[in-house]
């Protein structure tokens, strides 16, 4: 199953982390879902359908899985994003080198999982925490292909109405799954295939 589109992640000076999925294409059609991890490590799953979050809280780990609309809209860099009780809203910066350096990437070659088996090791070493293979829930696997990469420059965010403090770093990395995403808070622009084990 191959998900084309970004991923965003950032974390907020109250401690809580969140990392927003925004597909244009995959086996669900267009979607958003938002992963949020408090201060206190629950893990919290917002996914639009109850097919989206069977299929990722399957794929992934969370304490508490809510299907609540997630919309999610970007203009000029900015990207506002309201998903049940959480509003998020972030601008992008201008592309650095690594973004350059993406998306020089085919998006036919990054599609490929021996693609990220090979890059799996400068990503970890550029940024510590991020993985591009694993092994996922329900026996499955995964491969991520990065295509490109922005950096996040402003973050205001509010849960319930209570508002989440300042962007800040990934710190703690986040624990949905095999590896978290950049410490910096960036887009990715992204090729996700997970193959399904035996369900």
């Amino acid at each position: 199953m191959r998900f084309d589109g970004w991923i965003a992640g950032t974390g907020t000076s109250s401690g809580t982390r969140i990392v927003l999925g925004h597909w244009q294409r995959s086996p669900f059609g267009a979607f958003s879902d938002v992963m949020v991890e408090r201060p206190d490590g629950d893990r919290l799953l917002l996914a639009p359908t109850p097919a989206t979050a069977d299929f990722i809280s399957g794929t992934y780990l969370f304490d508490t899985v809510r299907v609540v609309p997630v919309e999610v809209s970007v203009t000029d860099g900015v990207w506002t994003v309201t998903a049940g009780p959480l509003g998020l809203r972030f601008t992008t910066g201008r592309r650095g080198l690594s973004g350059f350096a993406l998306r020089a990437v085919p998006g036919a070659l990054a599609r490929r999982p021996a693609w990220s088996a090979l890059t799996e090791r400068p990503a970890r070493l550029l940024l510590p925490g991020v993985r591009t293979r694993g092994s996922a829930g329900r026996g499955r696997r995964e491969w991520y292909g990065a295509r490109d990469l922005l950096p996040i420059r402003a973050v205001s965010a509010d849960y319930e109405g209570a508002g989440l403090g300042a962007m800040a770093p990934v710190e703690p990395p986040v624990r949905f799954g095999f590896g978290s995403v950049p410490r910096n808070p960036s887009v990715t622009r992204v090729t996700t295939t997970v193959e399904l084990g035996p369900e």
